[in-house]
């Protein structure tokens, strides 16, 4: 009798996904630009009533703007970041709005999480390695970077523990 065997997958010790934050959500996005388009309106009938003609077309090339605005900002919404740590490695895989992504692999025994923190409150976050420095997680805020800085840590630690982190 033959036997197949399949490969089995790594044990995963910590995966996350990071999303750049986003305030307003697509309805109430619409609402907003209802309540901005009602506005432009109404001013403008206002000014073109009272002989300012030119000015309802200004209004409406700012509605438009702000359309588009928005929509630039919920595209460069889609991008995240990727991370898994196994025993065996800390993959980091960066996914461009477009839907390209390029991955970054690291050894969890030998890599470290730099978080520096500036006078102005933001905060930077990198991984180190053999000199050179690789820096991520640049769409989330300064708390929200200490935080994961501190989770990832914690998770370097149990990898480094882990049996085949030394194999």
């Amino acid at each position: 009798m033959t036997q197949i065997s399949t490969p089995t997958q790594e044990p995963r010790l910590f995966s996350a996904i990071l999303h750049p934050h986003r305030s307003l959500s697509n309805t109430n996005f619409l609402i907003l630009l209802g309540f901005i388009g009602v506005v432009s309106f109404v001013t403008g009938v206002a000014f073109t009533l009272m002989g300012a003609w030119p000015v309802m077309g200004f209004y409406g090339l700012d509605v438009l703007a702000i359309y588009f605005a928005f929509k630039i900002n919920y595209r460069a919404g889609k991008a995240y970041e990727l991370i898994e740590l196994s025993p065996e490695l800390l993959k980091i895989t960066q996914v461009q709005p477009s839907g390209r992504s390029r991955s970054f692999d690291f050894n969890p025994y030998w890599v470290k999480v730099l978080l520096n923190e500036w006078p102005d409150g933001s905060a930077d976050l990198k991984l180190a390695l053999h000199g050179n420095e690789f820096e991520f997680a640049r769409f989330l805020n300064a708390e929200e970077k200490k935080d994961f800085a501190q989770a990832l840590r914690g998770a370097l630690t149990n990898a480094r523990s882990a049996p085949a982190a030394m194999g």
